[in-house]
């Protein structure tokens, strides 16, 4: 994935810019660096958040876990993390300056690592069906957070994805190599990828622990918003022979 800015585009087809390549090219560095802090900031406060058992943004919806398939895959990279401090404490005991600042990052990233998982704890799917917008909050750790009006989903249906090529207007946040859930929406949704650049897509793929009540509970949901728009979507009476 590209680090610089997207390219802006004339009525004309051809490429335009207000700034130098130069300048451009910094502001992409500026703003890749932001985000992947900001990635970072949310990784390590979601620690907390699992430590003092605080779920981020539930509010008055109802919470739909999915981080309980990749618990195992989590704890494998923490091993391996450790492992190789270890390691590389036994190779670099002669070198402590070197091995302090080795020792630091293993440590950090045991951290990312963690904070990872405690973030697919704490952010959980989300469904709010309580007020005038009703909405499916879709999530995947601290990089994924797609909003989706009821309105705007068209279909929902269990179905079980191993295999996730990309494809433009469609959206795959598998857990542990797969997903479970397919939305398919009847109004694009902008999603924001993990360096900011926007996309538009039509079709969610997602995986929940508990597929098959986050389904129920959709289309529950869904009910009242299709009857809604069914009725502003009804012909008008005939106002009857002109008088």
């Amino acid at each position: 994935m590209s680090a610089a800015a997207d390219t802006v585009t004339t009525a004309g087809g051809a490429p335009a810019s207000s700034t130098p390549a130069s300048g451009t090219s910094a502001t992409g560095a500026v703003g890749t660096v932001r985000h992947l802090v900001a990635h970072e900031v949310r990784l390590l406060a979601s620690i907390g958040r699992w430590a003092a058992r605080r779920p981020h943004g539930i509010g008055r919806g109802r919470a739909f876990s999915y981080g309980r398939g990749q618990g195992a895959m989590m704890f494998g990279f923490g091993f391996v993390s450790v492992l190789e401090s270890v390691c590389m404490a036994v190779l670099l005991r002669n070198h402590p300056a070197v091995h302090r600042v080795v020792f630091a990052l293993d440590v950090y990233t045991l951290l990312l690592i963690v904070g990872m998982h405690a973030a697919s704890v704490t952010r959980p799917h989300v469904l709010d069906d309580t007020g005038d917008e009703a909405f499916l909050r879709i999530r995947r750790a601290a990089h994924v957070d797609v909003r989706v009006p009821l309105a705007a989903i068209s279909s929902v249906r269990r179905e079980l994805v191993t295999t996730h090529e990309k494809r433009d207007g469609r959206l795959d946040l598998a857990i542990g190599a797969q997903t479970t859930i397919t939305l398919e929406l009847s109004a694009p949704v902008r999603h924001f990828t993990f360096l900011g650049r926007p996309k538009d897509v039509t079709v969610i793929r997602f995986h929940a622990d508990e597929p098959e009540a986050l389904v129920r509970e959709i289309r529950t949901a869904l009910e009242p918003v299709q009857e809604l728009t069914r009725e502003r979507t009804a012909p008008s009476p005939s106002p009857g022979r002109p008088v």
